[in-house]
């Protein structure tokens, strides 16, 4: 006879287990796009070509470093994705012993909430990526608008809406992600995974594996965050950008341009366009 000590156990393990099983279903449901853990953040630079020459310096030891604009207007770099806040220190320190960086912060993980009808189960977002527009009041029933044909957000607080927000804080800015390191066709998809690093997830490098992840999105069911691609086929992706609503997308068009705003209705886009993919 089982004593019930044991069969206590037994059910604590099952629960446990049915508790990693739920996370894993809610967080990394997609090949390749898990989420992301602790980071390094460093500087305060009032000029983006500071944060550049950061970025590169750190990308030149291998680091995948990023740069991006915080709420207040200056520049910081970020990188790593660390499994412990301790961990992150550490190389942190060692960072600074060889001088490569000076102050640092340590940023936190942000859990990530699909968009589905599933349990919300995320941390709060930073402040500065929930600043977003106040919601206009309804307009009066006869005086709505047609429908537009694309799924909008409905919560400030839709991590597909936050990513958007993100993407457009970069407009402007002029982004060489990796400088002479890298081949053609690397800037767009290390913007977008740049601000998806930001929104808590980590996604593929290239644009062509990025197509190859997440949930596949009609072109009349875009929403706020969602990835769309560009190229000859399914085969031959050659360019990215992050979907932000009113069919406009926010992109890096080519290596050291200023990243801008399209619309899916230009006429090259449009001849391009072979999908779009969904990761939260």
């Amino acid at each position: 006879m089982v004593s019930r000590s044991i069969v206590y156990l037994l059910i604590l393990a099952v629960l446990l287990l049915e508790a990693a099983v739920g996370c894993a279903t809610q967080v990394g449901a997609y090949r390749g796009v898990t989420p992301l853990g602790y980071s390094i953040q460093v500087g305060a630079f009032s000029d983006v070509r500071n944060a550049e020459r950061l970025t590169m310096k750190l990308q030149r030891k291998g680091i995948d470093a990023f740069y991006f604009k915080k709420d207040n207007g200056l520049y910081a770099v970020r990188f790593g994705d660390h499994p412990t806040a301790d961990a992150a220190r550490r190389e942190a320190h060692r960072l600074v012993r060889d001088h490569l960086i000076g102050a640092y912060f340590i940023a936190e993980p942000r859990r990530v909430a699909r968009h589905v009808s599933e349990p919300s189960w995320h941390r709060e977002p930073d402040a500065s990526l929930r600043r977003l527009p106040p919601t206009p009041p309804p307009l009066p029933r006869q005086q709505a608008p047609a429908p537009v044909h694309e799924a909008r957000t409905s919560h400030a607080d839709d991590m597909g809406s936050i990513a958007a927000r993100t993407a457009e804080r970069f407009v402007g800015i002029p982004y060489r992600w990796g400088g002479d390191t890298v081949v053609d066709g690397m800037d767009c998809s290390g913007f977008v995974r740049a601000v998806y690093n930001l929104c808590g997830v980590n996604i593929p490098r290239t644009s062509r594996e990025q197509y190859q992840t997440g949930e596949p999105v009609g072109r009349d069911e875009l929403r706020d965050g969602d990835l769309v691609f560009f190229g000859d086929s399914a085969d031959s992706i050659h360019h990215v950008g992050i979907y932000v609503g009113n069919g406009r997308f926010v992109h890096a068009p080519k290596r050291g341009d200023d990243i801008k705003i399209s619309s899916l209705a230009e006429a090259y886009y449009a001849r391009e366009f072979v999908g779009a993919k969904r990761y939260f």
